[in-house]
This record gives C-alpha cells, structure tokens and sequence, in this order.
C-alpha cells in the first residue's frame, strides 16, 4: 500500500515566527491526518508538539539543537521497504555536509536520511550512491544561523512500490506556493 509522508521541521515557534503561513498551513491541514509524519526538530514550542500530534496517525521527531523538549537525537523508522534515518543536523559541518550526512546514513543502516539544521530545503544522492537525503527546508523560513533559503517549505515522501519514491517539495516564494517533483529509484542497492 503506498505511504504519504510528511517531511518538515524547524519552525521556531514561538522563539523566531509566530505562527506557520497560510498557504503551508492550509496544505497541511488538506491532507490531514497524514500517515506519518517526520519531523526534523527546532519547533522550539510546546504549541508545535501539540499540533503535530493532530494531524498525524503515527508522528516521529527529533530534537534539535534549539529544543528544550525531552525529544531523541535520532530515530530510524521502516517504512514499507525502506529504512529511514531521522535526525536534526546539527553535529554536520558545515551545515548539510552530503559526506558526512552518507556517513551517518551508512551508521545508522538507512537508505534515506531526512535531516534539517540548514533552514533550505535539498534533495540529494548521497556519497556512493546507496542513501537518499532529504532535508525540508524550514516550514516557517526563517533565520537559521547559518544563513537559509528564507523560504518556506516542506516535502512530502511517497513510497508507491518496492523500488522508487516521489519527492514533493512545496515552497513559498513571496505568495505563491511553488511545488517540485521528483523521481528516485532503488536497485541494486543504489539510487537514480
């Protein structure tokens, strides 16, 4: 049966936004309750935790540098036939590092690491070939410390049958909501 994920994190709320903007927000709430969510830390806010656990039927997440929650540093979750790393970031330099981010996936026996930290969103294969990183970007967009995208965004995963998944990236440039798609497959132990 395929899955739909949802793939966010670094919201900052209430210590850098406010609040997450509308059109994300409404996005989100469409599709709700998600399968799954995946979450990559820095919400900062008991309010986010709350939230997330309304619009999720299985919800993981982790703590980011900026949390004060008592949230694990790394999780690793199967999901159909992939095994998926889940971790903030914050221990990569420079931030979003693909070496050390394969070094970690390979640790930690996943074929896809979702990470945050960086506050711009990326699709990418790693180092060798054989781990797919996904970072979401900030669903709020805001400063991240070392710099961003300042745009807002997500990504949905969907993993449809035994060899590929579809990446969704949703970002908000000014007012308008631009999405991306993209195509992955897995075989012979190595993503195209």
């Amino acid at each position: 049966m395929p899955r739909r994920i949802l793939i966010t994190g670094d919201t900052h709320i209430p210590d850098r936004a406010t609040s997450i903007p509308r059109l994300l927000l409404n996005y989100i709430s469409d599709h709700a309750p998600w399968e799954m969510v995946l979450f990559t830390g820095d919400l900062t806010g008991e309010n986010v935790l709350k939230w997330l656990k309304t619009i999720s039927k299985d919800l993981y997440i982790v703590q980011g540098n900026m949390d004060y929650l008592s949230l694990p540093r790394q999780v690793t979750v199967e999901i159909n036939w992939l095994k998926v790393g889940l971790i903030h970031g914050d221990g990569v330099y420079p931030r979003g590092n693909p070496v050390e981010l394969s070094k970690i996936a390979r640790r930690l026996g996943v074929q896809v690491l979702v990470s945050g930290h960086t506050h711009a969103d990326f699709t990418r294969i790693g180092i060798g070939g054989n781990t797919l990183l996904l970072n979401p970007g900030s669903l709020t967009g805001v400063w991240g410390g070392g710099g961003g995208s300042y745009k807002p965004s997500l990504m949905v995963l969907e993993i449809p049958d035994q060899e590929c998944v579809v990446v969704e990236v949703y970002r908000l440039n000014k007012d308008i909501l631009e999405h991306t798609t993209s195509n992955y497959c897995f075989k012979s132990g190595v993503w195209s």
